[in-house]
């Protein structure tokens, strides 16, 4: 964990590199000019530095970033180097705004489990790899060996197991469930059945959890977690993810937008505009008894 200080520069950095991106500065450029505007005091000033100087060789960030593991995340590591990879699914611009929002969260001093599920949104909405991402995750330091643990469970079951139902047996609601069975299981089957839901009984038990004895396994998330857990089990995780960040004030995601700017239709109406008129152009000419081909020749 680094100090809050160093989380707010790396806002400020990646929030400034995006804006360097849109004015088409050069990445050099960019890295040179920064400098002067970082605190001389923090680690990313000597970073910035280091980056400078590394990628005048490899024309890339991910390898300076890998080898300041000391400072930068394997998150942030991750996610720079999926961007730069030539058949990788993420933009460039969007993992800056992903970075910073994320060092931005972390500069508060975020819980564990806010920081968990913008990482794990962050590699499921861009199709990372739920392996290499998880093992990304497990290699993190900022997670205990309690978290280390039950990702390591995750790794193993995502896709077996979904993760709804992971969460909510690790959370403070799952021992609150359990210890009023009428109150809350029986009345939740009995309102699934209603709604002709087959296999009741048999979806709320944890017979696939073959790796967790719960009774032992360490709580993880709060009881509204895993009450939003529970209210989203067996729907998309986007649902989840959305659910948290209404709920709990979680970040989410920032998603590429497929929006046509205006800059960019101008020019396309004005050469359609210039084609129109070369159309009537040659049908007036047409009109009056023909076109003259070599007027046309005459120009190449």
């Amino acid at each position: 964990m680094l100090l809050p200080e160093e989380y707010i520069e790396q806002a400020f950095f990646f929030e400034s590199f995006i804006e360097a991106i849109d004015d088409g500065t050069p990445t050099q450029e960019f890295l040179f000019s920064i400098r002067g505007e970082l605190l001389s005091t923090a680690q990313l000033y000597q970073a910035v530095d280091f980056m400078l100087t590394d990628i005048k060789y490899t024309g890339v960030l991910a390898n300076s970033a890998s080898r300041l593991s000391h400072y930068f995340s394997p998150f942030q590591i991750f996610v720079i180097s999926e961007s730069e990879r030539d058949d990788g699914r993420m933009d460039f611009k969007i993992a800056l705004q992903i970075l910073a929002r994320e060092a931005k969260y972390r500069s508060a001093n975020p819980p564990t489990q806010g920081v968990f599920f913008y990482q794990f949104e962050t590699i499921c909405r861009n199709r990372l790899g739920y392996v290499r991402g998880l093992d990304m995750l497990i290699n993190d330091d900022f997670y205990n060996a309690d978290w280390k643990k039950w990702l390591t469970i995750l790794r193993r079951q995502i896709g077996f197991v979904p993760l709804a139902d992971m969460i909510f047996y690790r959370s403070e609601y799952y021992k609150i469930y359990n210890s009023y069975p009428q109150t809350y299981q029986q009345k939740n089957i009995n309102k699934l059945k209603n709604h002709k839901h087959e296999n009741i009984e048999n979806s709320l038990n944890v017979s696939n959890l073959n790796d967790e004895n719960l009774s032992d396994a360490v709580t993880l998330f709060g009881e509204r977690e895993g009450r939003i857990a529970f209210a989203t089990r067996n729907k998309e995780p986007a649902y989840l993810f959305a659910a948290l960040s209404r709920h709990l004030g979680y970040p989410s995601v920032p998603r590429k937008k497929n929006i046509v700017e205006e800059e960019n239709i101008i020019p396309v109406l004005k050469r359609r505009i210039e084609q129109l008129e070369n159309r009537i152009q040659l049908l007036e000419e047409e009109q009056r008894g023909g076109i003259d081909i070599n007027k046309y020749l005459g120009e190449r």
